[in-house]
Formats: structure tokens, C-alpha cells, sequence
């Protein structure tokens, strides 16, 4: 059955989606509807050819009616009609203890993506606006949601459970989540399908480096550990969150300067991590960049960040008593080679060694590297996979609608080169 599936991953400020033809995974086209609800919103269409346009988005549903415009245009469009797409998959960041598997969109669907809104504030809510705009100008065709938290149900009880009043834990489901994970799902799969091994028999480390950072132990193919909680907001430092603190600070803080919760909440998810650190930057360019000038603060912030995600490597290592790769994925892992660097400093008593020529030549090309040196005395691969979360969505809603979804589950892809035998049933 040859479907054409629209993934569409929504942000506050953008919509980013793109068309594909399964099972034969061929992207006909993608795009990005960027500034969403701020009076300046421009599209990015590669379908026939690429277009880079001004429009006017005021909102999901403006920036939905776009994208759709776009796909069926004569000249740069992909489809004559918006019937011509057999489904949608709509990335959703939280999903709770409720979902753990990717689920057609119904109203209670729904709901539950509405009550999670509270523990992922910056994502469920565009999330939710894009299901609803798309469902409106697309009512027909079935919707399914792909969930991030989905691939960390396999973390056990003892790692995702907090020492906390267990109580929190029974009512209010108080307990570790995890995120990133359809990027983490998919650059775990494609380092087994590089070493030419079964999921199952690999253990990795893998660290998606963006704006957002998380950090995944996947042992024997199964999320193990990782380091975002009941929220985004734990874990390593990002862009703009604090990740791991000492969880009395917020509280001794709204005491002394008076922080209501949600001014606090707003601290920790907008004004910390590296801007909190900074004081100015977000983007690590601007911060290496600013660093190479002196500045001590951006210099600070860059050995901040590479000695969280070290320490979480050396921690997951231990968890999992050994491992076989560490994979660097999303916009900093797959172009920084300074942050590969120094993230792997010290750790050639866990057998990483990074080949640094080769390790400046992974930049920007949005292909895959191995940047590790081959010594058989430093046996840990250190891999650059660029991260396609979009593939894991259009994965999962092929597997939905073509009936396989229980027999090859999500967390049997191997996603293989055309030249690399397919993995099937990891788990057999």
C-alpha cells in the first residue's frame, strides 16, 4: 500500500513539515512556515523547486492554510488537490503515562494532549494549535499523533520514579518522562545500521544538542535512562533552561525577591541556561564566537555545557556497564566540532579518542560521520548522524494505517541504507 503521508511538526513560531511517498521513505517535499503570529512570517517551499517567500501568519491556522497552498500550487506545489494526502502525523512532545505508542487523534486524544499542556508549556500548546488548524482544513483524512515521551516507556520503574512522597507518584503520576525522543529513537537506529549491528546487540549514548538538549542511554535498543524528567526543564544545560539545579534555589529565591510560580517558571524555562549565564546569547555561534573574543562569561558557558553532557556520558556508561558509540545529533551536535571536543575530553579511559581532522570535517553537511580514530585501543565510535525525526513520524503513521504497527513497532526500525540489509524483529 503506497501512501502519501504530511508530517507536520509544529512550534510556537513555526510550522515545519514535510510530504512523503511510504513505504518507499521518499521526501517529495518540505518546508517551513517561520515567525508565526509575529506580522513578518516567511515560508520556505521545496517542492518542483524551492520558493522563499514573505507571508502573513497570524497564527497555526493561517500558517497551515499556507503550507497546504503551497503543495498544490501549479508551479511549486507537489499534489493537485489536498486529497491527494492520505494522512497526517503530527508531532507531540508530551504525552504523559498515557501514551506510549504513536495513536490516532480522536477528542479524547485530545484532551489528554490539552492536560499534559501544563508540564511541556513551550511545546503541547503549538503543538495542540497545529493538530486542530490541520483537522480543520483536512477533516477527512486520519491524524495520528507521534509522541516524544513514547520511546522512553521502556525506562524502568527504579530509574523513572523520584524519591519523592510515592503518593505524587500514584495521583499525580510525578515521575521521569523523557523527550527528544523520536530524534533519539532514530539516530539510535541508524548508528546500529553504520556498525553494521542489531540494535539489540549495541549499547550508545546519544546527545541531541539544540536549542533543547537531552542526553539517552538506549541499552540493547530500549531507552535505559535519559536525562530531561517530568519535564523538559531537568537535565543538561540548554539554551534557555537551567537543567539540573539544586531544587531548594527557586524556592529560596521566592523568598527573597518575592517570585510568584509563575514568574519562577519563567526564570528557569526563558531566562536561564546559557542566556541566564551569558547574559546575551543563545546561539553557541555567538557564544564560541564571543568566547575567541575574551569574553569570559560565553567561555564559561561553553565549559558549563560540555562538562554536564560529559558527566552524563560517563554516568550512562557505568549505568549500562560499557558502551559501544556516542552519537552527536541535531543543530550544535551535528556542527560544532569545538562542543564534540571538549564534550569528549578525559573519556579515553571509556575508549573515546576523536580523530580531530576528521572531526573539523563533519560541519554543516548534513550527512553522516564517524569522527572517533581508529585505534583498536579506543574501541568507542563517536558518530555525527543528523537527526530525522520527521522519517520516524511518517514511520509510525505507515505502520499505523497499513495494519503492522503491533509486528514492526517503532521499536524494530532500523531505518538502513538501500545498501544495508533491513533489521527486522530486534527483539527475536
Amino acid at each position: 500500500m503506497t501512501l502519501n503521508i504530511l508530517t507536520l511538526n509544529c512550534g510556537s513560531s513555526s510550522v515545519k513539515y514535510t510530504l512523503w511517498t511510504m513505504p518507499d521513505r521518499r521526501r517529495v517535499c518540505s518546508g517551513i512556515v517561520e515567525r508565526v503570529g509575529f506580522g513578518d512570517s516567511t515560508i520556505k517551499h521545496h517542492g518542483k523547486k524551492l520558493i522563499v517567500a514573505k507571508c502573513d501568519s497570524p497564527n497555526h491556522e493561517a500558517a497551515i492554510k499556507l503550507m497546504l497552498k503551497y503543495l498544490t500550487d501549479s508551479e511549486y506545489g507537489v499534489i493537485g488537490d489536498v486529497s491527494e494526502v492520505d494522512a497526517v502525523g503530527h508531532r507531540v512532545v508530551h504525552g504523559g503515562d498515557k501514551f506510549n505508542r504513536s495513536v490516532i487523534i480522536d477528542s479524547e486524544v485530545i484532551g489528554a494532549i490539552e492536560e499534559y499542556s501544563e508540564l511541556a508549556p513551550l511545546h503541547n500548546p503549538p503543538n495542540l494549535s497545529g493538530i486542530r488548524a490541520s483537522m480543520n482544513h483536512m477533516p477527512e483524512r486520519p491524524h495520528i499523533a507521534v509522541f516524544d515521551t513514547a520511546f522512553f516507556s521502556t525506562i524502568p520503574i527504579h530509574i523513572h520514579i523520584y524519591a519523592l512522597p510515592y503518593e505524587w507518584y500514584e495521583k499525580y503520576k510525578v515521575r521521569r518522562y523523557g523527550f527528544h525522543g523520536t530524534s533519539h529513537l532514530y539516530v539510535s537506529r541508524r548508528a546500529a545500521a553504520l556498525l553494521h549491528r542489531k540494535p539489540r546487540e549495541l549499547n550508545v549514548i546519544s546527545l541531541h544538542i539544540g536549542n533543547g538538549v537531552s542526553v539517552t542511554a538506549v541499552k540493547g535498543g530500549a531507552a535505559f535512562d535519559h536525562s530531561m524528567g517530568f519535564t523538559p526543564l531537568e537535565g543538561a544545560v540548554m539554551g534557555t533552561r537551567c537543567g539540573d539545579i539544586d531544587p531548594a534555589i527557586p524556592l529560596y529565591m521566592m523568598r527573597r525577591c518575592g517570585f510568584n510560580v509563575e514568574e519562577m517558571s519563567g526564570i528557569l524555562n526563558e531566562r536561564s541556561g546559557l542566556i541566564g549565564v551569558t547574559g546575551r546569547y543563545v546561539d553557541r555561534r555567538d557564544i564560541i564566537e564571543a568566547a575567541k573574543n575574551g569574553d569570559e562569561r560565553c567561555r564559561l558557558a561553553v565549559e558549563m555545557e560540555c562538562y554536564r553532557l560529559r558527566k552524563y556520558i560517563g554516568a550512562y556508561a557505568a549505568a549500562m556497564a560499557g558502551v559501544d558509540a556516542l552519537i552527536f545529533t541535531a543543530g550544535v551536535g551535528e556542527n560544532q566540532p569545538l562542543y564534540r571536543t571538549k564534550t569528549c575530553e578525559g573519556l579515553e579511559f571509556l575508549g573515546v579518542k576523536i580523530d580531530e581532522e576528521k572531526n573539523r570535517a563533519a560541519v554543516g553537511r548534513r550527512t553522516e560521520a564517524t569522527i572517533s580514530i581508529e585505534d583498536p585501543k579506543y574501541p568507542v565510535k563517536v558518530l555525527v548522524i543528523p537527526t530525522d525525526e520527521e522519517l520516524v513520524i511518517a514511520e509510525d503513521v505507515y505502520a499505523i494505517l497499513n495494519g503492522t504497527y503491533d509486528t514492526y513497532t517503532r521499536f524494530e526500525y532500523s531505518f538502513q541504507r538501500e545498501d544495508f540489509k533491513p533489521i527486522l524483529n530486534v527483539y527475536s
